[in-house]
């Protein structure tokens, strides 16, 4: 009986300690990617700006070929926006809008998912020798919840690897383009 009561105790401790250091955690989380693409602004720019090339390079897309997408009433520029659903555990739901869209320098796009929320999404360019360099942010706001705060610590990692991925895929969408 000893015994368990010891690790019972040792248990709450840890989790206590855990709750204690998630409340020190950000509540958001950033990730960010840079890329050097081949291709003009003006390509890159196009290609990022309307909604419906997003299937050609960004990295979800292959998960669930079957995912439900529906456009909203524009699929480019500020204002434009979709849905989505899937089955695939990961994919959920959610919706993208564009909020921001500054021709060949800046696109935003708020994107809210569930059970995740909202984050705020940011594409920058920025002419560069022989292309333009692509910085892809996002911004997790994760919230009070600890277990959140916790699992942020991980996303950079998770979602950075998948930001590499739709980073090499749009490179190759717009250099076949120009």
């Amino acid at each position: 009986m000893q015994i368990f009561l010891l690790l019972l105790g040792a248990l709450i401790v840890l989790l206590l300690g855990l709750f204690i250091y998630s409340m020190y955690l950000p509540a958001a989380v950033k990730v960010e990617r840079v890329r050097q693409l081949s291709a003009t602004p003006e390509t890159v720019f196009a290609e990022l700006d309307n909604l419906r090339n997003w299937q050609h390079w960004e990295p979800w897309a292959s998960r669930d070929p079957r995912v439900s997408i529906v456009y909203g009433e524009k699929d480019s520029g500020e204002g434009a926006g979709y849905t989505w659903s899937s089955r695939k555990p990961g994919m959920g739901k959610g919706s993208l809008l564009i909020t921001s869209s500054r021709p060949y320098e800046y696109l935003s796009v708020d994107m809210h998912t569930t059970p995740q929320g909202l984050s705020k999404v940011s594409f920058r360019l920025e002419p560069a020798a022989g292309g333009t360099r692509v910085t892809w942010t996002m911004i997790l706001f994760v919230g009070k919840n600890p277990v959140s705060r916790l699992m942020g610590r991980r996303f950079d990692k998770w979602v950075g690897r998948d930001f590499e991925k739709g980073l090499q895929r749009l490179d190759t969408a717009v250099t076949h383009q120009g």
